[in-house]
């Protein structure tokens, strides 16, 4: 059976779609999107989410699948990203996995094993009342003694991680921290290249900045208007994305439009370093860097390099011999 994988990670605002797009017109495949945001319609401005122009005639995957108010996890992603993997692997192609929800792909390739334990509301309002009258270091603290290695994986201030881990320990007696398939054999579950698409952090820092303020200039005020119309609350999970939830507080009177923007632009650019942290604890992501040639010798390069990798994992070479790139659509 067809295993390959191509992934495509980075930073937020860092180029990923647009470097994804021109990849997969090169390999005549399709992307499947890494993205927790995007899997939500009417969310398009605010996610930066590709429009059918962009996508270049490139067929896409976990776009605009579900409504605001659905909770999305990385157990769903990882079950309807292997849907879409294996539909695109059928057509006898390299499926191109693009986007930066650092712990959804890891879980997907690494094979983590979801706890099973359903939730209990009983117990964890137990737990979040300790957290608000003693403090989230007294979860933190049982979940040291319980579980290390779990702790050890959780941030001590994620509360919500901290819950669930102590919760599926008291009502499953299930350990969050079990090992996955990649920490028991080493290896990713498909045969995977993974591509890290990175650039100087204040030219980054820039990009995000500026990519915020079109954001607005696009419509993120009228796409917002529009959504809480609808009767979306802002509790949804969907309006809780960044760029969502403070711009519902603007227009709630909660803050000014100047400080929404720059309570986006400082949100994004944490999020962009909790997403390489992330990286760092994936070894197998090979990096590119983006200032430091163009993109067609980018793409080149990183053609060759895959070439090299799926042919000598079959056996043979060129892996992608034949496949000419597309000439752009319009």
């Amino acid at each position: 059976m067809n295993r390959n994988l191509i992934v495509i990670l980075g930073p937020t605002a860092v180029g990923k779609t647009r470097f994804a797009v021109k990849l997969a017109r090169r390999l005549d495949t399709e992307i499947i999107s890494g993205d927790s945001m995007l899997v939500y319609r009417g969310f398009d401005i605010g996610t930066a989410k590709p429009v059918l122009s962009e996508r270049e005639g490139v067929p896409h995957h976990l776009i605009d699948v579900l409504e605001p108010e659905e909770q999305f996890s990385a157990a769903e992603f990882q079950r309807m990203a292997e849907e879409a993997i294996h539909t695109v692997q059928a057509k006898g192609k390299i499926p191109i996995l693009a986007g930066g929800t650092a712990l959804y792909v890891k879980a997907l390739l690494e094979g983590y094993s979801f706890c099973d334990t359903s939730a209990s509301h009983e117990y964890r309002k137990k737990l979040e009342t300790l957290a608000e009258t003693q403090g989230a270091d007294c979860l933190y603290t049982m979940l040291i003694q319980k579980d290390p290695v779990a702790a050890g994986r959780i941030h001590p201030r994620n509360v919500r991680r901290v819950i669930r881990a102590l919760e599926v320990l008291e009502i499953g007696k299930e350990h969050i921290s079990d090992k996955n398939f990649f920490e028991e054999t080493g290896n990713l579950r498909y045969q995977t290249w993974v591509i890290g698409l990175m650039r100087d952090r204040k030219h980054l820092y820039e990009r995000i900045d500026m990519r915020v303020c079109q954001m607005f200039e696009q419509g993120l005020e009228h796409e917002v208007k529009e959504l809480l119309a609808r009767g979306i609350s802002r509790e949804c999970p969907a309006m809780q994305g960044i760029g969502y939830k403070e711009t519902a507080a603007w227009l709630d009177g909660e803050c000014t439009i100047e400080d929404a923007i720059q309570s986006i632009q400082t949100t994004t650019r944490h999020f962009a370093k909790r997403q390489l942290t992330w990286y760092r604890r994936m070894p197998y992501i090979h990096w590119y860097d983006l200032e430091s040639a163009s993109e067609e010798t980018l793409l080149d390069r990183a053609v060759s390099d895959m070439e090299t990798y799926f042919g000598s994992r079959e056996g043979r070479e060129p892996y992608f011999h034949g496949k000419q790139d597309i000439e752009p659509a319009g």
